[in-house]
């Protein structure tokens, strides 16, 4: 089983609606995003998927929520922008890609980090 890994960035403000504590006040992050894809599979030139592909993949999931107020976009009208949040919805966003079609990698995590410190990771059940 092979595992690639890539990473994109994006800046973006939130608040968390009800928490009590500092983040229910407006702040941001320099948000880092990264993409793990599992494969056994390797095409014709020795490859799970192109990680310039994959990372294309990534960067267009992250262009809607760079330099945005997280909590004025729609999947967040019914709940916190939080990092558990964004990470489960870039990753249904991600595995959905056309670049998984007709191969048998698959996505299988996105790690959200808020900091250099403080991360969270999205994997659906199996």
């Amino acid at each position: 089983m092979y595992e690639l890994r890539v990473r994109g960035e994006f800046e973006a403000a939130h608040q968390l609606v009800g928490y009590e504590g500092k983040c229910r006040r407006l702040h941001g992050h320099n948000w880092t995003v990264e993409a793990v894809v599992k494969g056994r599979e390797l095409d014709r030139l020795g490859m799970v998927l192109d990680f310039k592909v994959l990372k294309a993949a990534l960067t267009s999931v992250l262009d809607e929520f760079d330099h945005m107020y997280l909590n004025d976009l729609e999947p967040f009208a019914s709940m916190n922008p939080t990092a558990e949040n964004l990470a489960r919805l870039i990753f249904e966003r991600l595995s959905v890609s056309p670049i998984f079609d007709g191969i048998s990698a698959r996505l299988t995590a996105v790690k959200v980090f808020e900091t250099s410190r403080s991360c969270v990771i999205y994997s659906p059940d199996d």
